[in-house]
């Protein structure tokens, strides 16, 4: 309250445009005197309970010697100013009480959006509203997060009591904007902490994103593998296009194409190389690649060889030579399984290395056998040959057959 004591006793009233003020005028201590409402134009209101402006907005709350009371309805920003009390002592003793009218802004617009917007092109978009009194304050949201970097600009209105403010967001547009919500928020204390909110929903043109999922991280041969060509853009991009080594896929009956999805069977070492997809839109094309390598089949026993014998002596030297293979075999199987884990295959240079030792022995073995059966047999004969005319057995012949050479080689060294 302004005063205290034997004088009238009033308040500041805030309200908002268009709303109703209540003015109200005490007195404690009052003997029988009369009070008074005027307005800025020093207009006598109210005198006691008599209307004195014939105005249909302002009507009479209470009238008594210890409050006067009156109430303006449909306040318009014309009706701010200082309202005055009157109490008719001698001298007459009055109170001020000033009437704020606060001018509600209007619902805020979003300007400078067309769509659709190219992915990469500036984007400004200006929210704006007018009639604000204070001039009200403007935020800007992207998916219910704010956006701090914008400018801001007030205006005085023609009448000179309101103000129209704008704010303008400024950014590159992204793909990731495309479907985002973007929001003006004024804020103003006629508003009641319900703040008026304009929305505009982005729409950005990019082009494909593509991207290739194997379904097989180690594909073998024998095995299938299914490649998934993932585009994503807008517009959506039309249907996708399947090469290998920059040429069309070479086995369609095992490369099979359906939409998105292409599925090799069988695979082998034919099906290495590099595979591309490739997806377009109105706004542009894009690819990725996946290169394929397709493994041998993995094996965690090494083939044994069996080397048949033919006589003690060879016998004997793949005893060694299988004694040698199965020793390499069990430090292979010893190893840490993990290392084996991550072998590709077995090790076709060792295994071969291995069968070419053996087939060479074999070979050396038979040969040096052959050549000693043979000298055998040709001795036998020879020698039955020349004793058999005397001897009566085979034996008895080879006997005669050696003494005929000593006398021979005898009569050699007589004769010399």
């Amino acid at each position: 309250f302004l005063c205290q004591g034997q004088f009238p006793l009033t308040q500041n009233v805030t309200v908002v445009e268009g709303g109703t003020a209540n003015l109200t005028c005490r007195v404690d201590q009052n003997d029988n005197t009369s009070l008074q409402w005027s307005n800025p134009a020093q207009q006598t209101l109210y005198f006691d309970d008599k209307k004195a402006l014939r105005d249909n907005r302002i009507e009479l709350v209470r009238a008594s010697w210890h409050e006067l009371s009156i109430s303006v309805s449909d306040v318009s920003l014309s009706d701010e100013g200082q309202y005055t009390c009157s109490l008719f002592t001698m001298p007459v003793k009055t109170s001020k009480a000033f009437l704020t009218v606060l001018g509600v802004p209007e619902k805020p617009q979003i300007t400078g959006f067309t769509s659709p917007v190219m992915e990469g092109e500036r984007m400004q978009l200006t929210c704006k509203t007018s009639g604000s009194k204070p001039a009200a304050d403007i935020r800007w949201f992207k998916n219910d997060k704010e956006v701090k970097d914008v400018k801001y600009l007030k205006e005085e209105d023609a009448n000179r009591k309101t103000f129209t403010v704008s704010s303008t967001l400024d950014f590159l547009a992204d793909r990731s904007d495309d479907g985002a919500v973007v929001s003006c928020r004024v804020d103003h204390e006629s508003l009641n902490s319900t703040p008026q909110i304009a929305m505009q929903v982005l729409e950005i043109h990019y082009t494909p994103l593509v991207k290739i999922i194997s379904s097989n991280s180690w594909p073998e041969e024998g095995q299938s593998i299914i490649l998934t060509c993932e585009s994503k853009g807008k517009p959506v991009p039309e249907p996708v296009l399947w090469t290998k080594d920059g040429g069309e896929l070479p086995d369609p009956e095992r490369m099979v194409v359906n939409g998105r999805v292409l599925s090799i069977s069988f695979l082998n070492k034919t099906d290495n190389g590099t595979y591309r997809c490739e997806a377009k839109n109105p706004i542009g094309r894009n690819s990725t690649e996946y290169v394929l390598i397709v493994h041998d089949v993995f094996n965690t026993l090494l083939p044994t060889t069996v080397i048949p014998s033919l006589t003690t002596a060879t016998v004997t030297t793949t005893v060694a030579l299988t004694t040698s293979t199965t020793t390499s075999a069990t430090a292979i199987s010893t190893r840490d399984p993990n290392a084996l884990a991550g072998q590709t295959g077995p090790d076709h240079a060792l295994i071969g290395g291995i069968v070419a030792v053996v087939v060479f022995v074999t070979l050396c073995s038979i040969i040096l056998l052959g050549r000693y059966l043979a000298r055998h047999k040709g001795t036998y004969l020879t020698n039955e040959a020349k004793g058999a005319e005397d001897a009566p057995d085979a034996d008895t012949a080879i006997i005669n057959a050696e003494g005929s050479q000593v006398n021979a080689e005898e009569k050699k060294e007589y004769f010399i």
